[in-house]
């Protein structure tokens, strides 16, 4: 073995180290929180947010979701946030509740570095209205500054995926 080894292993370790404190003291969840009013009831939004083999008709932020839309199963996910490439997930549902609200969790294989839980809530609000809530919560090491321009970048795509789903959803006959 080298002579230099046992330090160069405890300097390595100690960047390591350093690194993993910095990250855990700068990081932080992050919430992003969209709505739109809908003028529709929650069953016809809610045919048209189920209806994933037609996104690519209308959504301009997830391009493809793909699965069955049930408690607990797997859903493949790509988005493609304004200004960003499309990335690929898998999630899992883990709310459906039928005309009220839609939710699957996803990140990266290692706990506690980078996880998302994605919603979709539909609240009736009279005449046949429907208040649509949008929302990610962000949790994990990489959510602070390594991922803040690309979580803006989100906010954007789910503000324009809801105008398009309103758009969709308004269409009359």
């Amino acid at each position: 073995m080298p002579r230099g080894f046992p330090l160069f292993v405890l300097a390595f370790c100690l960047v390591i180290f350093f690194c993993w404190i910095g990250l855990t003291i700068t990081h932080e969840d992050r919430t992003i929180d969209t709505e739109i009013t809908i003028a529709a009831p929650p069953e016809a939004v809610w045919r048209i947010l189920t209806d994933t083999g037609n996104y690519a008709m209308w959504n301009p932020f997830i391009l493809t979701l793909s699965g069955t839309l049930s408690d607990g199963e797997k859903l493949h996910v790509t988005v493609r946030p304004p200004g960003d490439s499309e990335m690929d997930f898998v999630v899992r549902i883990v709310t459906i509740t039928p005309n009220r609200e839609l939710a699957w969790r996803g990140g990266l294989a290692v706990p506690g570095i980078f996880t998302g839980e994605h919603r979709f809530l539909l609240e009736p609000i009279g005449d046949g209205r429907t208040k649509l809530k949008q929302s990610e919560h962000f949790s994990g090491l990489l959510v602070g500054p390594l991922f803040a321009g690309m979580l803006d970048r989100t906010e954007v795509g789910f503000r324009a995926m809801n105008e398009a789903l309103k758009a969709r959803c308004e269409v009359r006959p």
